[in-house]
């Protein structure tokens, strides 16, 4: 129950700038809404982005988080599936218009007119948040919320990739973060190898892979000792493409899984040739969710975090930018 009417929150006022903690009202679950007590919250390369402002439709002003473990504190009208004291995670999507061809073709993740969490509407880097409850999802009891949390941006986007890289039993990761950690566990579940690329140099990154299951590690300018048959780049380097293309066999995939990417370099025909297949990941659904949820626990997937006070938020937004968190980084109000 609450008894106060304000709470602390991390506000992104103008991008290029630092979070401000403030004290706003707590916000009002509306219609088809829930209001959340915050339990725990991922931080994620996309809220870089955001504040960056290399993604340039934030609404402003923001309080960021898209990686929300919350406990239900209150249900707007016509909320159904959910009740006062269970335990849910609200992931990237935040909603969508459910009556486009994208939408209603099982592809919501195109929506144009969709709505994010931590970016058209506020997030979780604070006490209280406010989410649509059939954007929501109920969490495994298994988990700390603190260890769940990382899965609802790093680890479904990682399963989606996952999915898009196809059956191959020889996958390579190029940047080795909070994605790369979880999507290396069901990968080696699965029986592939797991081969890891890292920053140049960055022999810590690189045991960590080796920890996490992956049967080879080295730079990302390295070639593998065999062709890869797929290639996921989490990191957000474009220089990165024509690498991956180079280190998959004919036939191979190479897919980009970040919201966000510098330019990538022009590269020679011959890289692609061969049926080699380049795509995207966008955002993710709810059937996405439903199903890693549903697998995580089986496993079980086991995240590497580091946990932040909420008011150190800018202290942990530094750190992924330098990546100097080893798995995922992880607030708590």
């Amino acid at each position: 129950m609450i008894h106060e009417s304000y709470m602390h929150a991390m506000i992104l006022e103008r991008p290029g700038e630092q979070l401000k903690a403030v004290k706003v009202p707590i916000p009002v679950a509306g219609d088809g809404e829930l209001l959340l007590k915050v339990q725990a919250c991922g931080i994620c390369r996309t809220d870089l982005h955001i504040v960056d402002g290399e993604l340039t439709e934030p609404l402003l002003p923001l309080i960021p988080g898209h990686q929300i473990v919350g406990m239900v504190e209150a249900a707007g009208k016509g909320t159904k599936g959910f009740h006062p004291g269970d335990l849910v995670g609200v992931p990237w999507l935040g909603g969508t218009c459910g009556v486009c061809d994208y939408c209603m073709s099982g592809r919501e993740n195109l929506c144009d007119l969709a709505i994010f969490t931590g970016y058209q509407r506020n997030g979780g880097f604070a006490e209280y948040c406010t989410a649509d409850a059939r954007f929501c999802f109920s969490l495994p009891e298994d988990y700390p919320a603190t260890q769940v949390a990382p899965l609802l941006c790093a680890g479904l986007i990682g399963y989606r990739s996952l999915r898009m890289a196809g059956n191959g039993k020889r996958l390579g990761i190029y940047g080795f973060g909070a994605a790369a950690h979880i999507v290396t566990q069901v990968a080696v579940w699965e029986g592939r190898q797991v081969y890891a690329f890292t920053r140049h140099g960055d022999e810590s990154g690189q045991r960590f892979a080796l920890e996490m299951g992956a049967c080879w590690a080295g730079g990302a300018t390295e070639r593998p000792p065999a062709l890869l048959d797929a290639a996921i780049i989490f990191a957000p380097a474009g220089e990165l493409v024509p690498l991956a293309l180079r280190a998959v066999g004919k036939g191979g995939v190479v897919v980009c899984g970040g919201i966000h990417m510098s330019p990538i370099p022009s590269f020679p025909y011959e890289l692609l040739w061969g049926e080699r297949t380049l795509v995207s990941v966008a955002n993710l659904t709810r059937q996405d969710g439903e199903e890693f949820l549903e697998l995580a626990p089986r496993i079980p997937v086991n995240t590497s975090v580091e946990v932040f006070p909420l008011e150190n938020a800018n202290e942990a937004l530094a750190a992924l930018r330098t990546g100097m968190i080893k798995g995922a980084g992880v607030l708590v109000p």
